[in-house]
């Protein structure tokens, strides 16, 4: 079998999908607290232990199967296993649209964190489709597609909640059978059958994605900092929803509004400021002074006292953007040429351990913080261990500067 060349519609079909992905997890959060609340008959407390739980299923599968749905590509094409999981989207949108019952969006969460990961496939579908030399515009548009959807995701999601919290769901159910359709005519698959190789269980283990921490020792140190950065700073898409009702009353559009918000301005820092200040600074100082405004900026939406106050707080919060791009090019000094893929592989596993178990901690901690019995009744407590953490984390950081075992320039 030979592989049709793909055109401009069949790679367009890959960004909308990867742009529908984002959409389908920004749309949740403004209207989760509510939906949860109506499902589980819970006071806003205990919707948050429930989200917890469901994050951990949304989070646990797309680490789990991620690897897995790259390698069914490798095994059966990119084309099938896209179309599949576009369509699982749909279903999982449906299931969340109506449902009844606490254990239906459990099977939601759980369908979409399976099609979710598909994210590997059309990495491989673009890879497969652009020239070496263009691979790397290909990818930032894909990286743009992530962005934009996380933008236009929690406003499309807010404002629409306000006509009710499952009309959202209906919508992207749709849009997702829409765009199965679209992509079952104009989507060719891009890998030959000699070109595929058979499925592996031993490539399909997320953890060995691990290994280079073990193999490249010099890693390890900026790992921690990672882990520390990436656990503590789950407490925004833990709770942000739920603080903002709790601590002032915030309606689903104004959640998705806020929402949307700081995602254009982490957008605009990313994109357009992240290069001229490594070069300004340096990766070092750079990861310094974006660990200094995350502590600062935690610090202020433990104390803010009002929508005014959280916005002008994006603007202190926005330098943040910079260190996950200055801490991986810190890493990538720390392994040969040969290894940055299997590093990136390993950061990305870290990032999303980091982050399942501290939106599970932090979704947990606001339940008891909240709850009739809690010896304080505060919806701001986790911002304050959030800042905590981010202060260890940045004394781990500093105490680096003299480490033989990692270059730190």
């Amino acid at each position: 079998m030979t592989a049709r060349q793909p055109g401009r519609f069949a790679v367009a079909f890959v960004f909308i999908t990867v742009f529908l992905d984002m959409v389908g997890i920004g749309l949740i959060w403004p209207v989760l607290p509510r939906l949860i609340e109506d499902v589980s008959a819970t006071d806003l407390a205990g919707a948050s232990v429930w989200n917890g739980w469901l994050f951990v299923a949304y989070g646990l599968t797309q680490f789990l199967f991620g690897p897995m749905i790259g390698n069914l590509s490798d095994a059966f094409g990119r084309r099938p296993v896209l179309l599949i999981s576009v369509f699982g989207l749909g279903i999982d949108y449906v299931l969340m649209a109506f449902a009844p019952t606490i254990a239906w969006l459990f099977a939601g969460r759980l369908i979409s964190g399976l099609c979710g990961a598909s994210y590997t496939t059309a990495n491989a579908y673009l890879a497969d489709v652009a020239k070496p030399e263009e691979r790397a515009r290909v990818f930032g548009m894909m990286g743009a597609a992530f962005g934009l959807g996380f933008i236009v995701g929690p406003a499309i999601g807010g404002l629409l909640g306000e006509v009710g919290v499952r009309v959202p769901f209906v919508v992207a159910a749709g849009l997702s059978m829409l765009n199965f359709v679209y992509g079952y005519f104009v989507l060719p698959e891009t890998l030959s059958r000699n070109h595929r190789r058979p499925f592996s269980i031993r490539r399909s283990n997320p953890l060995e994605t691990l290994r280079v921490f073990r193999s490249y020792r010099g890693v390890v140190p900026l790992g921690i900092v990672t882990f520390g950065y990436f656990t503590a700073t789950s407490v925004y898409p833990a709770i942000w929803s739920f603080w903002g009702i709790a601590r002032f009353g915030w309606s689903e559009a104004t959640i998705g509004l806020t929402l949307a918000a700081f995602g254009l301005v982490m957008a605009i820092t990313q994109g357009l400021l992240t290069g001229p200040t490594v070069r300004w600074l340096g990766e070092r100082k750079t990861v310094f002074f974006a660990l200094i405004t995350a502590i600062v900026s935690a610090a202020g939406y433990t104390l803010a006292p009002g929508l005014t106050a959280v916005l002008l707080l994006f603007i202190i919060h926005a330098p943040e953007g910079f260190l996950q791009p200055s801490l991986t090019a810190l890493m990538s000094k720390e392994a040969p040429a040969n290894a940055q893929g299997e590093l990136q592989g390993g950061i990305a596993s870290l990032q999303s351990i980091a982050s399942l178990i501290g939106t599970f901690f932090f979704a947990q901690a606001f339940g008891w913080f909240m709850a009739h019995n809690a010896i304080t009744i505060t919806p701001s407590a986790n911002f304050f261990i959030c800042m905590v953490l981010l202060i260890a984390t940045f004394a781990y950081f500093v105490s680096l500067k003299d480490s033989a075992a990692v270059t730190l320039r």
